[in-house]
């Protein structure tokens, strides 16, 4: 009979992400790991097999929560409301109690992506797509008469990624509200 697992695999996941996600994958010890899944040593390597598994695992699955979002966004607004939307959801998680964390997939890339091909891949797909949301979402705008016809799509949605991932590494350093803002609303100006 199959040895039967003792922990919830998904909530173990989830924990390590949250230890990654507030402290890095370097700053994180594989003891400060277990703690945080509430695993033994041995649980451990049976399921996840490494620390930069469950990394790259844990990764995914931000990422795929990004993803929802964004369809979420494209689905409950119009392009333009969906973008401002965004923006303005990174001004408010900034200010809440977990906002100095950042976006994990901003800090995996700060902290690992020079030097880890698998971290630098799943980011590159992650910042890859989310300009691809921003330029369709101003070509549907467009096409809507929402957003005018003098607006470079491409050109804007790098534009809108730059500012989106600066408001990223802004908040982790504990910019102010204001700046996240003024930020916000230049994005959103670039849309007019």
């Amino acid at each position: 009979m199959p040895w039967e697992k003792q922990f919830d695999v998904e909530q173990a996941r989830q924990s390590a992400m949250s230890a990654f996600w507030t402290h890095g994958y370097e700053n994180t010890s594989m003891q400060d790991l277990l703690d945080a899944m509430g695993i033994q040593r041995g649980s451990f390597y049976d399921t996840f097999k490494s620390k930069r598994d469950v990394l790259l695992a844990a990764l995914g699955e931000y990422d795929d929560g990004r993803r929802e979002t964004f369809r979420k966004l494209a689905q409950g607004h119009s392009p333009k409301q969906a973008i401002e939307a965004l923006f303005r959801g990174v001004v408010v998680e900034a200010k809440s109690a977990s906002g100095r964390r950042g976006c994990f997939l901003v800090n995996s890339a700060l902290e690992l992506a020079p030097r880890d091909a698998g971290v630098a891949k799943i980011v590159n797909r992650a910042f890859a797509e989310t300009e691809v949301f921003f330029r369709s979402m101003i070509e549907r705008g467009q096409a809507l008469g929402e957003i005018p016809k003098h607006v470079n799509a491409v050109r804007t949605a790098q534009a809108l990624l730059g500012m989106l991932l600066g408001m990223r590494v802004l908040s982790r350093s504990g910019s102010t509200a204001g700046v996240l803002k003024a930020i916000a609303a230049q994005a959103v100006a670039s849309l007019e």
